[in-house]
């Protein structure tokens, strides 16, 4: 069997080793086998490393990596959306044979994107799940999805049913925050309020937001700016990207009943459960399109990306290359836990491992 490179979990808690002899998948009918060019960084990672993420890990020795971009190198035989050679990103799993800190991995055709000519594997790379974690939360329809269920601004009325609403993303500057501005500009809300480190502030309006608030003020701060610039329309939408308590109860407390809350925050109930009420419920949000609920938004999003990424209605986050490939990606994910990473996502390129 063909082997390749790939950065394992050896056991529970152990230190990531690189090994030489990992066995390089075979794609099912449907599935594309893809070489990896670019692999982006993700908190998950370092969680699942340290025990962090009970629950997700099968079996040792396990594959980390939730983002790639890279070229196809076979296509399964039921596979008719692409070809060897295309220029490809996509989203890993938490699956070995689907993992990206390795050489090799297999993808989902279905939900697998053709890179557009002015994106590089980096900027590809850093798309995927940080999309999915916005889009899964709000425009997932399907019964079982973990959704607010917005309507999709190709959907009829999806461009103007919250022109005179309020959106507020904290964390904008973060790798998810930038894809929740963009998709609150799809929608047209009449103002997209978000938090950030103000060096990131024209970045993010470049994005869509309209104000950029100092995320280093007290909540109390925070929350009457917001109500500032929200000028008296109501705030019907708030995506949380970075579960931090004291931002999820003041940004709570901004929303008018039958809004939206949305977070990434698993545990958010632990911060907020005094304040939740039926007429403001909480989506805690799973940004992978082959889960109940997500499949058919998932096929709808992977149709539209390439064309997003070509014409600038979704633009990626910014990059960082991490020397070193595959042995760079500890001294990463150690950045991102020591919260050293601002404006950017972390990319590697496993051709780089030495």
């Amino acid at each position: 069997m063909p082997t390749q490179r790939a950065l394992v979990i050896p056991a529970e808690r152990a230190p990531f080793k690189l090994v030489n002899d990992w066995p390089i998948p075979k794609p099912g009918p449907k599935d594309v086998l893809v070489k990896l060019a670019s692999i982006a960084l993700n908190p998950a990672d370092w969680r699942i490393q340290s025990g962090g993420a009970p629950g997700f890990v099968k079996e040792y020795p396990f594959i980390c990596g939730l983002d790639g971009a890279g070229i196809v190198e076979e296509v399964g035989s039921e596979v008719t959306n692409l070809v060897k050679g295309d220029k490809v990103l996509f989203e890993g799993a938490f699956d070995n044979t689907r993992a990206t800190f390795q050489e090799y991995t297999l993808s989902p055709a279905a939900f697998t994107a053709k890179i557009p000519d002015n994106i590089s594997f980096d900027q590809a790379a850093s798309v995927p799940l940080c999309l999915a974690t916005v889009v899964t939360g709000i425009w997932a329809q399907e019964e079982g999805a973990r959704s607010a269920k917005l309507t999709p601004p190709w959907e009829e009325g999806g461009k103007v049913k919250y022109a005179g609403d309020v959106a507020f993303i904290i964390g904008g500057s973060s790798s998810v925050g930038q894809y929740a501005i963009q998709c609150a500009r799809l929608q047209g809300y009449a103002a997209v309020i978000a938090t950030s480190s103000l060096k990131h502030a024209e970045f993010l309006k470049s994005l869509g937001a309209t104000h950029v608030i100092d995320r280093h003020l007290l909540p109390a701060e925070i929350q009457a700016q917001v109500r500032t610039f929200a000028a008296g329309k109501p705030i019907t939408y708030v995506y949380d990207a970075i579960g931090d308590r004291d931002e999820q109860r003041l940004s709570y407390e901004l929303l008018e009943d039958g809004s939206a809350f949305v977070t990434v925050q698993p545990i958010f109930h632990e911060y907020i459960e005094d304040l939740v009420t039926e007429k403001k419920p909480v989506t805690r949000v799973y940004g992978a399109f082959d889960v109940p609920g997500n499949f058919k938004l998932g096929l709808e999003v992977y149709s539209r990306l390439p064309g997003w990424l070509a014409t600038g209605v979704i633009v990626p986050n910014r990059v960082e290359v991490v020397p070193g490939g595959f042995t760079g990606i500890p001294v990463g994910l150690e950045r991102l836990h020591q919260d050293e990473v601002s404006g950017v996502k972390l990319v590697v390129r496993p051709a780089e491992t030495p």
